[in-house]
């Protein structure tokens, strides 16, 4: 089935980058100023909280469903529709003067997280498969390093309480040359899945989500024992439980159990969870911790969010990129598998080295470019391993429910934050003490070597792609006949080395 005659593929890649970037940088863009628009709305820290609550759970609830949609109806026309609905909630809380209707902005923008597992897709549709894995790592790592250049961009727009509708301006702006790129790059292609859309089961999923996502979200203001909490979270539990039981039963279902259970599968989600989770530990916990006054609190460096974002976290930025590039090349050489064991040995190396030195600014810096080198790597090799184990036709919602893993991963490191810092204070006083964020930093350290130790576990396989020259030796109809089972496989029992081509 090919493509319509349309746009060279040399402008695919940076187009779906420059889209992906869109996705990361709408995910950081408010955090460090919540306080600011809270005050500028002159409403309290619950309801300005929501801000990120309501983005997390329509992201969660709306990513799978449109995942899927993608690999039923085509990437192009979906991708389209989920940037104009993203471009609606910038430009409402671009004009927003109420918390109530940036909260609605916020929603229409968590729709924006579908916009990466349709990017794989994307490009597994378009791409020849000896580029596919270097162009897989180059858009997973844009979500690494983006999400930093989101909370630069915020610290440089709304320097010194400057008005925060700046930012949703910016993200206007973005979104539309996104959706104007996207228009002109990506191929039209007729439709290419099978079977119909699970509705049932799309409700059932994001009620389940919602149910377990929001006691994490909210749990530090409702109490983490709270019977609110509790119960959310066990109904949660037991309507994702029902979800599954019926998935299995149905002829098509949203979500095939296998993208679940099947042992590679589910170590790259649970990868992907640790990661989310070491990434916004990596976040949240620098830039609270340099901006805390040395002479109030016996740590930190008093920088403001400006300082924060470009001093600290900007370098980390500039080293994802620089890995981000690299990754498709080292995928290539010796494999996916590899690559996120090495990043996750990097990944704990910065973050015991910002738990026993953060003394100095040259040691926080070298912290956060170490844990953001490896958070770039892991983004890059997850889509790698996970394409290597689903049929095309489902790579839309399996990297759907790989971005849900992450976002439950930043969910749990968020609440885990807010929970230290709130807890753990300086005698008589509201302010986080020095090891509160110790322990968020040793924990970040655990979910790094987690994301390297769990592929010992289910990923048994070295997946590597052969180099150029091995390539020529491949014979163009052998490579097309192996590259078209893609599609018809995906049994449990069918291994990673069986889908993809090794050496």
């Amino acid at each position: 089935m090919s493509a319509e005659p349309g746009p060279t593929p040399r402008m695919l890649l940076p187009v779906m980058c420059f889209i992906v970037m869109i996705l990361a940088v709408l995910q950081t863009l408010v955090v460090p100023i919540v306080g600011t628009i809270g005050a500028q709305l002159e409403v309290g820290p619950t309801a300005v909280g929501w801000l990120l609550t309501a983005n997390l759970l329509a992201a969660a609830t709306a990513t799978p469903l449109l995942g899927r949609l993608a690999d039923l109806r085509g990437t192009r026309p979906v991708l389209l529709g989920v940037l104009v609905i993203v471009l609606v909630g910038s430009l409402l809380g671009a004009v927003a003067t109420s918390i109530g209707v940036l909260i609605v902005a916020r929603v229409l923008q968590g729709v924006s997280f579908a916009l990466f597992p349709i990017g794989i897709a994307v490009l597994r549709d378009e791409l020849p498969p000896e580029k596919l894995t270097g162009a897989m790592g180059i858009l997973s790592g844009t979500l690494g390093f983006g999400g930093c250049f989101g909370i630069v961009l915020t610290g440089v727009l709304v320097a010194d309480g400057a008005d925060f509708h700046r930012i949703f301006w910016l993200s206007s702006a973005i979104t539309l040359a996104g959706l104007v790129l996207a228009w002109f790059a990506i191929p039209r292609r007729a439709r290419t899945g099978s079977g119909s859309m699970d509705w049932i089961g799309a409700v059932g999923l994001a009620a389940g989500l919602v149910l377990v996502l929001l006691p994490l979200s909210e749990g530090s203001t409702w109490g983490w024992g709270s019977p609110a909490t509790i119960i959310s979270g066990a109904a949660g539990l037991l309507v994702l439980t029902g979800w599954f039981l019926y998935e299995r039963r149905i002829a098509h279902p949203l979500v095939a159990p296998r993208l679940l259970t099947d042992p590679p599968v589910l170590v790259t989600h649970l990868s992907a969870l640790v990661v989310g989770m070491s990434m916004f530990v990596m976040f949240l916990g620098s830039s609270y911790f340099v901006q805390t006054s040395r002479s109030v609190a016996g740590y930190g460096f008093g920088a403001t969010v400006l300082e924060a974002s470009t001093v600290y976290l900007l370098p980390g930025a500039v080293s994802g990129v620089l890995a981000s590039i690299l990754s498709g090349t080292m995928i290539r050489h010796v494999g996916a598998r590899v690559v996120l064991i090495g990043a996750s040995v990097v990944g704990v190396a910065g973050f015991i080295l910002f738990i026993v030195a953060h003394d100095h600014t040259w040691q926080v810096i070298t912290a956060i470019l170490l844990i953001n080198t490896y958070i770039s790597l892991a983004y890059a090799a997850l889509p790698s391993l996970l394409v290597a184990e689903v049929p095309q036709d489902e790579t839309g919602v399996a990297n759907s429910i790989n971005s849900i893993a992450r976002s439950v991963g930043s969910s749990f490191a968020s609440a885990l934050i807010a929970t230290l810092l709130a807890e753990i204070t300086l005698s008589g006083t509201d302010l986080a003490a020095e090891s509160a964020y110790l322990i968020a930093f040793a924990t970040g350290a655990v979910a790094a070597a987690l994301a390297g130790l769990l592929p010992f576990f289910g990923i048994t396989r070295v997946i590597r792609i052969p180099s150029d020259a091995e390539e020529d030796e491949i014979h163009a109809t052998a490579l097309a006949a192996e590259w078209g089972t893609v599609g018809g496989l995906g049994g449990a029992n069918t291994s990673s080395g069986e889908r993809q081509r090794t050496s």
